[in-house]
């Protein structure tokens, strides 16, 4: 393991005085629903008693002897969690004072750090060209730099041709056996095909689609005639923005990617967080605790016949 860079410990002691020390203040113990755990082994079975939760009721033992048993279990407390991070050239797009990709190295500094402070391990698999780089699940503080490291040095690549998200989804479906949480941190700008890998691997895991986005991205301001130039593929157009048909026209397409991409995350089963570059990360996280928290609940609700309610997402 190299020796972490002055850059990642400065910004891992930033971000530890202005959002963390916020943040362990907010979320007191709630900070165990960003997991879900790998699961629970079963322990014991005893006769039932009152308050006992009646979905742990086993039902052949109950009939066999006659006397309502329920199971009694133990939580497997080692969590690990696996950030699969896109750093194609798209995520170095911003129009404001940050880009998507410094918002994905906080996002992935703050939760790394807060996972790994209550005894969880984490790990990362970094996305350009192709999957460039793997960085197995670990624990410490020593390993959070080392990751932030990784992640500060990578190289920004343009003109390598369009994202092909597929491929960093079914790399960790390859390499990640244990059940775990699951971090996609993406803009999702990628070639058709990666819906497939992601329910699949939503089906093994606990995964979590986290979005970012430019506001940039979704709606064009006047700003009169202006060169725009894709980075991925390194094709320039000069486009009138003083013409409103063509930024209605624009507007009207981003809304329906918008929807359609949504639509696709819904469908793969995952949980989406959608962080924008003008968003505070306090808030965001927040928000996804708060997500994650109903989905508990409506898991609850499901498994006791309980109405469910709505689409959860949480929306910048």
């Amino acid at each position: 393991m190299s020796k972490p860079s002055s850059n990642a410990e400065q910004l891992l002691r930033h971000l530890e005085w202005t959002v963390l020390r916020r943040l362990e203040g907010l979320l007191q113990g709630d900070y165990r629903t960003l997991l879900r755990g790998t699961g629970i082994d079963l322990a014991d079975l005893r006769e039932y008693q009152y308050h006992d939760d009646v979905r742990h009721i086993d039902w052949n033992v109950t009939a066999r002897l006659q006397q309502t048993h329920v199971r009694v279990f133990t939580e497997d407390r080692e969590m690990s969690a696996w950030f699969l991070l896109d750093l194609s050239p798209s995520m170095d797009f911003g129009s404001g004072e940050q880009r998507k990709r410094q918002v994905l190295t906080e996002f992935v500094a703050v939760l790394a750090r807060l996972l790994v402070h209550h005894g969880n391990r984490v790990g990362a698999m970094f996305y350009n060209a192709g999957v460039d780089a793997v960085i197995p699940a670990r624990a410490g503080r020593h390993h959070i730099l080392h990751l932030l490291h990784s992640l500060l040095t990578q190289p920004v690549t343009e003109g390598k041709g369009p994202t092909r998200l597929h491929e960093l989804l079914q790399a960790a479906a390859n390499l990640i056996r244990r059940r775990s949480t699951v971090f996609v941190v993406s803009d999702f700008i990628s070639e058709a095909g990666w819906e497939k890998p992601l329910g699949l691997l939503a089906q093994r895991h606990d995964v979590v689609a986290v979005r970012l986005l430019d506001p940039l991205e979704l709606e064009l301001p006047d700003l009169g005639l202006i060169p725009i130039r894709d980075v991925e593929t390194g094709e320039q157009l000069l486009v009138d923005t003083h013409d409103a048909g063509f930024r209605k026209r624009f507007s009207r397409i981003a809304a329906q990617r918008e929807a359609d991409l949504r639509q696709a995350l819904a469908r793969a089963g995952v949980d989406t967080l959608e962080l924008s570059t003008d968003d505070q990360l306090i808030d965001a996280i927040m928000r996804f605790t708060d997500l994650r928290k109903r989905r508990s609940q409506s898991s609850g609700a499901q498994a006791t016949g309980g109405k469910l309610p709505g689409h959860l997402r949480s929306v910048a």
